[in-house]
């Protein structure tokens, strides 16, 4: 597998940048970047037989010999993998506190201009609550990872949404 942590060394994989200016780059410190730049994609989904559907960034594919981030045997979950892969690069937009406020609820905190500001509480402390939070906010901030998890949910997934949806939002009339 290819990443920033292994660049390439062989003129195997076709790049525009040469092997030695490559090897040269590899030589620098990465920036602190260069994981969410490792993550990010955009990634394509490609179905590899005898094995399932393997997730390779764009400009990567098998006939270009080059080997996927991973493989899965369903493609719903190498979807999932492609909506949520961009956000683990990242740096989680919530926090908890360790420490309770004064009524023992543990404050959820986002960043601002003038320092942290509490965006919520919770009863009790719950990382993995805030992680989901945090996974889902990538969803809406990524269009095409959101674009990714909805394909990854099917048809009667969406068409129970969309009737959800539909009675939530109603159509107004037109004000004339």
């Amino acid at each position: 597998m290819q990443g920033y942590e292994q660049p390439i060394s062989s003129g195997v994989h076709p790049n525009v940048f040469k092997t030695q200016f490559l090897c040269r780059m590899a030589e620098q410190d990465e920036p602190p970047t260069a994981g969410e730049a490792d993550v990010a994609g955009p990634w394509r989904i490609e179905a590899i037989p005898g094995e399932g559907f393997g997730l390779f960034r764009i400009g990567e594919s098998l006939g270009r010999g080059f080997s996927p981030l991973a493989v899965f045997p369903s493609q719903w979950l190498a979807l999932i993998a492609a909506a949520v892969l961009p956000g683990t690069g990242r740096d989680p937009l919530l926090r908890i506190d360790k420490q309770p406020d004064a009524d023992g609820a543990y404050p959820l905190l986002l960043p601002g201009l003038g320092g942290e500001e509490v965006a919520g509480r919770l009863r009790v402390f719950d990382e993995p609550l805030v992680d989901a939070i945090n996974l889902v906010i990538l969803l809406l901030q990524v269009p095409e990872s959101l674009a990714w998890m909805l394909e990854a949910a099917g048809t009667v997934a969406l068409e129970r949404c969309g009737a959800i949806l539909d009675e939530r939002l109603p159509e107004t009339k037109a004000a004339g």
